[in-house]
Formats: C-alpha cells, structure tokens, sequence
C-alpha cells in the first residue's frame, strides 16, 4: 500500500508553533552540518525548538551566526561511537515536543516550505511518521520508499529490476515522527547498528497501527550508498539483513499489515 500524498496548506496550525525537536548525528560532517544548522534556521523559524547535534567522531563544537539561532542547541560529544539508532534514542530522550525529527547531516533544505508541509500533513493525516519527497544532487527523484526487505525483493530488484509499486518503510534521512508513536514503538532497536533500522522501525510503527505519510515538500539528499563501495559498511549491511530476516517483526508484518 502507497503512503499517501497530502498537498500542504501556506500555514500551519499556531498549536504547532516550535513544537519540533530536531535529531542530526555528526561523523565529521563539520562543515555538511553548519551549512544544515543555517538552513534549519532560514526555513525553520517559529516551528524548531530545538536541535540535539550528536558528534559521534571527535569535533569542535559549531560556531553560532553572530545573532545566535533562533532555536536552542545541544551539542553531545560521544566518548565512544554509537550506532544511528542509539544515538537518535538518546536524543529523543532530551525530547519535549510533540513531533522529533531524524535528519542525516548532507540533507540540503532548499524548499522554505518544508516544515509548514511536513507539519500540516502530520496535522492533517494523523500520521505516525512524515516525510518529504528526497531528491539526489541532480535533482531526480530519489527512490527513498520502499517494499518490505525481503530476499526474494532483492533478488527481483537487483537482478530483474523489479520494484513493487507499494510503500512499507521509508529512508530514515528526514522523519518528522510523532512523538507519541515514537515512544510507544519503543525507538530504534539498537540492535541494528547501521542499515534497516529504519525498514524495522517503520514496520513496527505500522503494526502498531501507525501510518506513514508523504509530504509533497521537498529536500536534497546526495545519498552516498557506502556499502557499495566500502566493504565494512557492506558487512554491517550484510548483518542487519541477517538480523532482519531472522527476526520476528517482518514476517508478522507481512502476514498482518504488508499483504
């Protein structure tokens, strides 16, 4: 089943007003995440409360524009490297807004509609977690919605392909998560240290009743594909497939939701 599109009104709702929190974890992204910083503030004035920016390799901290962001900041220096979703859960334990967004550090924020969207969508649809349509640097639509990981779909779609013309999970590069929903799946299994953290979460965050949504808002995401080219980051891959297939919460997913 498709997530559906929702077209988003010019404003949103006062109830919403600074009512995101926003997670970015760091590896060295210095200077990918003082140019997202500004542009979390150029597009994001009057809906960020705040922005939690994990360093999970050794950084200085950022240095604030001369009249400081209009958003409070915290920065975590991590003493040891954390897997992506442990350091979003540790974020959104710091969570006191109504919707906690996930955002990679190369994510470019071009459109100054996004968060109106985003919001308006969530507002609107009730939805678990939202998302916008993610471009590659060219500007061609990125292909961030997916079928359920399994092996047979990856057989079709590597060497047939063939993709399935349904959506059950969604990158986790930009998620606007309700917090509520948040909180009852339980976050990220930290289990998964990297990869299909987010094609677990969105199955459990559907199970649990929970939609996904897209926003017709849009965001640049020059996706890098690392396990194809390095080949600890295809092992990670590798065993987080394992693990996901091994496990329980797809095939119960596939027998409850993803028929």
């Amino acid at each position: 089943m498709n997530a559906p599109i929702v077209s988003a009104p010019p404003a949103i709702a006062s109830e919403l007003s600074r009512c995101v929190t926003v997670s970015v974890v760091s590896h060295g992204h210095g200077a990918l995440v003082q140019r997202l910083l500004g542009q979390i503030a150029a597009t994001g004035q009057g809906v960020v409360d705040r922005v939690i920016l994990t360093h999970n390799l050794p950084a200085a901290p950022v240095q604030p524009p001369a009249g400081g962001w209009p958003f409070a900041l915290s920065e975590v220096f991590n003493p040891r490297v954390a897997g992506f979703g442990a350091n979003h859960n540790r974020a959104f334990a710091l969570c006191t807004t109504s919707h906690f967004c996930v955002l990679n550090p190369d994510i470019e924020l071009t459109d100054p509609t996004i968060w109106a969207g985003l919001l308006a969508v969530a507002l609107q649809t009730g939805a678990g977690c939202v998302y916008p349509c993610l471009l590659n640097a060219d500007h061609t639509p990125q292909d961030n919605e997916r079928a359920a990981v399994t092996p047979l779909a990856l057989l079709r779609r590597h060497l047939l392909g063939q993709t399935e013309a349904r959506t059950d999970w969604v990158s986790a590069a930009f998620w606007l998560v309700a917090s509520p929903a948040y909180r009852a799946v339980g976050g990220f299994d930290e289990r998964y240290f990297m990869y299909c953290e987010d094609t677990d979460f969105c199955l459990r965050l559907r199970l649990a009743g929970h939609a996904l949504a897209r926003c017709d808002a849009t965001a640049v995401h020059p996706a890098s594909r690392s396990s194809r080219r390095n080949l600890k980051h295809l092992a990670w891959h590798l065993r987080s497939l394992l693990r996901l297939w091994c496990g329980p919460v797809l095939w119960r997913y596939l027998r409850e939701v993803g028929r």
